[in-house]
C-alpha cells in the first residue's frame, strides 16, 4: 500500500459502514501514532488525522498520552482543567475531563503513561471502566503517544489496533524512527509510517524504502511495513500551528490537507481488508483494560 492513491469519493460513504463493521458489536479502532524523536509533527499529525475522520462522519476521540511533553491543547487552542490522572485518582469523572472540540470530535487529555499506569488499584479501575462506557461509541481512539522506545510507550503501542510511526527526512529522524519500528516489531506484526515535512512524494517514498530494505534485513518478513503517506514542508502547516488552529480546517483543499485526506483514506482501505478479531473487546474500555493487563 506505499503511497497507493485511494478514489476518494468513494472513502467517506464506506468509513461508518467499515467501523461498524464488528457484527452487532461496535467497535472502536485504536490507532496510536508515535515518533523516534520528537519535533517531527506527531502531535499536529495525531490532531488533522481526527479532524478529518470527524469531518467524514466519524466520532473521534483524541488522547493526549504524552502530557508531559503535549501541546494538543495548544494545537486545538483549549485549556486543560484536569486529565485522566485526576479521573484516575477519583477526585473527577471522565465525563468531567472530555473536552468537545467540534461535532464528533473530542479531546481526551491524558498524562504520562508512567503516571497513568501506577495506578493499578482495582477498585479505581473498576470504577473508571463503567465510566469508561460513556466512550465506547467512538468509532476511532487517536492516541498521541511519546517519542522514542521506553516501556511504557510500547505498552501503549501494543494495546492498540494500529501503530503509526512518523517521521522526517533527517538522518536522526530516520535513525530513531527505524528504532522504533525495531523495538515495537517484537509486539506488532505490522506497523505504518508517515513521512512528514518531505519536498515530495518521490522523496518520502525514497526514504521509506530505505527504511524497510533495513528493517527486511535485520527484522525479517515477519513485519509487514507500509508507508501510509506523507505530507510536504508546508508554511500553511507551521502558520496554522502558530495560530493555533488546523490545517486541514483553514485550507481544505491544499496540497497538505488533500495529502492528509488521503492518509486517513489509506487507513480506511487498510481498515475495510482488515478482518477484526471479534473476541476482542474493541472500545476504549477495553483499551484500558489491554493496558493494565500489560503494566
Amino acid at each position: 500500500m506505499d503511497l497507493k492513491r485511494i478514489p476518494m469519493e468513494n472513502q467517506a460513504s464506506k468509513l461508518k459502514s467499515i467501523v461498524k463493521s464488528n457484527s452487532d458489536k461496535h467497535a472502536t479502532h485504536i490507532v496510536a501514532i508515535t515518533s523516534g524523536k520528537g519535533g517531527v509533527g506527531k502531535s499536529t499529525v495525531s490532531a488533522n488525522m481526527a479532524n478529518v475522520l470527524s469531518e467524514h462522519g466519524c466520532k473521534v476521540g483524541l488522547l493526549d498520552a504524552d502530557i508531559g511533553l503535549a501541546n494538543l491543547d495548544v494545537i486545538l487552542n483549549v485549556r486543560i482543567q484536569k486529565t485522566l490522572l485526576q479521573v484516575l485518582k477519583g477526585e473527577c469523572t471522565l465525563e468531567d475531563i472530555i473536552i468537545p472540540i467540534k461535532s464528533n470530535l473530542f479531546l481526551i487529555p491524558g498524562e504520562s503513561g508512567d503516571e497513568i499506569l501506577k495506578y493499578n488499584d482495582q477498585f479505581i479501575y473498576e470504577r473508571f471502566f463503567e465510566e469508561a462506557k460513556s466512550l465506547d461509541g467512538l468509532d476511532f481512539l487517536i492516541i498521541d503517544t511519546g517519542a522514542g522506545i521506553d516501556q511504557t510507550i510500547q505498552i501503549f503501542l501494543e494495546a492498540a489496533d494500529e501503530v503509526i510511526i512518523v517521521t522526517v527526512p533527517d538522518p536522526a529522524a530516520i535513525t530513531d524512527a527505524y528504532a522504533t519500528i525495531k523495538v515495537t516489531s517484537k509486539v506488532k506484526d505490522s506497523l505504518l509510517m508517515i513521512l512528514n515535512m518531505t519536498r515530495n512524494e518521490k522523496e518520502a517514498q525514497l526514504i521509506f524504502d530505505k527504511i524497510k530494505k533495513v528493517a527486511m534485513q535485520n527484522i525479517g518478513s515477519r513485519l509487514e511495513l507500509s508507508l501510509l503517506g506523507k505530507l510536504p514542508e508546508d508554511k500553511g502547516i507551521s502558520r496554522s500551528i502558530k495560530q493555533r488552529t488546523l490545517f486541514t480546517n483553514d485550507s481544505p483543499s491544499s496540497p497538505a490537507s488533500m495529502d492528509m485526506k488521503r492518509i486517513v483514506n489509506n487507513l480506511v482501505f487498510r481498515l475495510e481488508r482488515k478482518v477484526l478479531d471479534n473476541k476482542s473487546d474493541h472500545s476504549f474500555g477495553g483499551f484500558f483494560k489491554r493496558l493494565m493487563e500489560q503494566f
